[in-house]
C-alpha cells in the first residue's frame, strides 16, 4: 500500500479578493484539509488555545526561530511577529495530510524560497474596479488607503507568475469548486507517486 504524503497548498492574493471567504468556504466542504497554525509573538487573547489560534511565542524564540530558518515565511505587524512554522507544515505532511496556507502576497513569495515543492494558488478578483468596490464595501478604509490597496494590489498582481494556478473569484462557490478539483489533480501528479510506486516495487521484488 502507498503512503502518500500530503500536499502543501498556498492561496494567496491581493487585499479585498476575497481569500477569508473562499477559504473558509472551502474548509466548510472539505474535512481532511488541515488549516496551517501561525506563530506569533503578541499576546493571547482571552479564549483562544496555543496550538490551536496560534502557537505563541517570545520575541526572543521567535528571533532565535528566524535565525535557525525554522519559519517557512514571517512579518512584523505592530511591534509583533507573525509567522509560519516550518515544523508544524513538514509534521502535517508526513502524517499524509494536506496543509492549507492562506497569506498575503510577500509572504507567499517567501514560502516559495524556502519551500519549493509548495502549489501556490494565486485568487484573482474578476476586476480592478470589483476588487475597489469590495474594498470600499469594507466601510473600514479610509479613500487614500483604498487607492493605496488598489497600486499594491497592481504590484501583487504582476507577480503572478510565480503561482502554479491562477482562480478568479467572481463567484465563491466556483472558485472553490475550482481549488478543490486542483487539489484532485495535485494529487494524480506522476511525478508525486512515482517514486513511491518505485519503492512499493522493489519491496515486492526483495
Amino acid at each position: 500500500m502507498i503512503e502518500e504524503k500530503g500536499i502543501l497548498f498556498i492561496l494567496s492574493g491581493p487585499s479585498g479578493v476575497g481569500k477569508g471567504t473562499v477559504r473558509r468556504e472551502l474548509f466548510d466542504k472539505a474535512n481532511d484539509l488541515k488549516y496551517s497554525i501561525s506563530m506569533t509573538t503578541r499576546e493571547r487573547r482571552p479564549g483562544e488555545t496555543d496550538g490551536v489560534d496560534y502557537f505563541y511565542k517570545t520575541k526572543e524564540e521567535f528571533e532565535e526561530m528566524i535565525e535557525q530558518k525554522q519559519l517557512l515565511e514571517y512579518a512584523q505587524f505592530v511591534n509583533n511577529y507573525y509567522g509560519t512554522p516550518r515544523e508544524y507544515v513538514e509534521d502535517t505532511l508526513a502524517a499524509g495530510l494536506d496543509v492549507f496556507l492562506e497569506i498575503e502576497v510577500q509572504g507567499a513569495l517567501q514560502v516559495k524560497e524556502n519551500f519549493p515543492e509548495g502549489v501556490f494558488i494565486f485568487l484573482f478578483p474578476p476586476s480592478l474596479e470589483e476588487l475597489k468596490n469590495r474594498i470600499v464595501n469594507r466601510g473600514t478604509e479610509t479613500q487614500e488607503l483604498v487607492l493605496q490597496r488598489l497600486r499594491e494590489a497592481r504590484k501583487e498582481i504582476e507577480m503572478m507568475d510565480a503561482y502554479d494556478y491562477v482562480v478568479v473569484n467572481d463567484d465563491v462557490n466556483a472558485a472553490v469548486t475550482k481549488i478543490q478539483s486542483i487539489i484532485q489533480s495535485e494529487h494524480c501528479k506522476r511525478e508525486r507517486i512515482a517514486k513511491q510506486y518505485k519503492q512499493l516495487l522493489e519491496d515486492e521484488m526483495s
